[in-house]
């Protein structure tokens, strides 16, 4: 068997940086047309945003805040064959402020007739990638105990969650903190062991929603949007460590060069932890986006290389290395630490 399906990851997952002009503009570079687009400013104290293929262009949400979605008809305005349109509101694309656009591509659509088909107890629809490991996943809540196809034929690792009707947290289930336990992505704050996923784990069909906390996951009549991740060895990885508190700190082996990469502690409050490729080149890599504030780049936390074949804590830090810290991350790839053809990825 290969290492690996995927010997180009860039064909899936790709950051973009670009440069605000506070017209009209269209990013390219993606190299395919993205399904959810991530963006932040960099450069200023913006709000994450993110759109998706499934919600359709215009339809933001904001990853730092549990606001509602709304219509911004003036933030990303379409879905390209190469990346995606700007129009001209400033937390996309201010003029000369830096931001950073993160792209994942689905591309399959699906729908989901339960009551018909057998698989999960309510409808949903979205768009898949079953190479990639990565759904997005529309459906109408109902407050019950409920499973609910992902589209995909391999089993998530990591869903991340949001009620887009309500003011309500971002709900994030991870494998490495199994099926009991949840963590939120717009705070600091650790995990909650409360049963928001019916105590029961995903499958290669189905994920589950339960009705402690519901409203979150599963607010009855309320618009839930999912986007499912299941690990592809060398592409993607979801997984946990623990901090040695050292600068000679941990290393994690991914199994492939990481391209993006973000981290959190759950075993007490501390920020989610974004760095990628591209705003660090070179490595020790140590500007941070957190996920869960309006930040501009800084560099006050988690330094660290990415090594050919995973990556390495260099600084002693709460948020990424502390001594005895649990931590989680979710991470993609540049390159695998060996193609389908035998070539292994090169150190940066």
């Amino acid at each position: 068997m290969a290492y690996t399906v995927i010997d180009k990851p860039s064909d899936y997952f790709n950051t973009v940086l670009y440069t605000g002009n506070g017209s009209t503009q269209s990013i390219t570079g993606v190299n395919f047309q993205p399904d959810w687009v991530w963006l932040k400013q960099r450069s200023g104290t913006s709000n994450h945003r993110c759109y998706d293929i499934v919600r359709g262009a215009t339809k933001q949400i904001y990853p730092n805040l549990t606001n509602a979605e709304n219509t911004e008809t003036n933030g990303l305005t379409s879905f390209n064959s190469d990346g995606f349109s700007l129009g001209n509101e400033g937390g996309h694309n201010q003029n000369g402020q830096t931001f950073a656009s993160w792209n994942w591509k689905a591309g399959t659509s699906f729908t989901n007739d339960a009551s018909s088909t057998g698989v999960g107890s309510i409808d949903s629809a979205g768009s898949f990638n079953n190479d990639a490991g990565f759904s997005i996943v529309s459906y109408t809540g109902t407050g019950g105990n409920e499973t609910i196809k992902h589209g995909m034929n391999i089993t998530p690792s990591m869903i991340i969650f949001k009620n887009r009707d309500t003011t309500n947290s971002w709900n994030v289930y991870h494998t490495a903190l199994g099926n009991g336990k949840f963590i939120r992505l717009e705070d600091t704050g650790g995990e909650g062991n409360t049963g928001r996923f019916n105590n029961t784990s995903p499958t290669s069909s189905v994920f589950s929603v339960g009705v402690n906390g519901a409203t979150a996951v599963n607010g009855n009549g309320n618009s839930i949007i999912a986007y499912c991740f299941a690990e592809v060895k060398g592409y993607s990885k979801f997984g946990s460590y623990t901090g040695n508190g050292n600068a000679d700190g941990t290393f994690v082996y991914t199994g492939f060069k990481p391209a993006w990469l973000m981290i959190k502690r759950t075993d007490s409050a501390n920020a989610w932890i974004i760095q990628d490729n591209k705003r660090d080149p070179f490595n020790v890599v140590t500007l941070n986006l957190n996920a869960n504030t309006n930040g501009a780049d800084n560099n006050n936390q988690g330094f660290l290389d990415f090594t050919a074949n995973g990556f390495k804590l260099r600084k002693v830090d709460t948020g990424t290395n502390a001594s005895g810290g649990t931590y989680i991350y979710m991470c993609f790839g540049s390159s695998p630490f060996v193609t389908s053809t035998g070539i292994p990825a090169t150190a940066r």
